[in-house]
């Protein structure tokens, strides 16, 4: 009788942590602050790739009732680094536990007001 082949075992691929800058727009019980026109979510994603980090990213978002509207990469913490990026310690253990909880933090929210001012 004949073996049966096993089919070649995948080699995981590492997991890199992506700065992300999410643009939201409003929706009805989304939690922004009142009288705000939407915000921008600096967020910190695990993926394999960015493309992945930025999906991830977007339905969780979505999932918290929030309306991303424009996603924009900064890359990794290596990459970020070599451009010359000062990263903070915080920042640092922020992009960490993302990788070790293989999850997006969401470090920092600005809301946008149509009169320009910013809480």
């Amino acid at each position: 009788m004949p073996e049966k082949s096993e089919k070649p075992r995948r080699t995981p691929r590492p997991q890199h942590v992506y700065t992300l800058l999410v643009e939201v727009g409003r929706r009805r019980g989304d939690d922004l602050p009142e009288g705000s026109t939407g915000a921008a979510l600096m967020c910190y994603a695990s993926g394999v790739d960015e493309a992945e980090a930025v999906r991830e990213t977007v339905a969780i978002l979505k999932q918290a009732g929030l309306a991303p509207l424009d996603v924009s990469g900064y890359g990794t913490l290596e990459e970020r680094l070599a451009e010359g990026h000062d990263i903070a310690d915080e920042e640092r253990a922020l992009m960490d536990r993302a990788r070790a909880e293989n999850s997006v933090i969401i470090a920092q929210m600005t809301p946008f007001y149509e009169d320009g001012r910013k809480d």
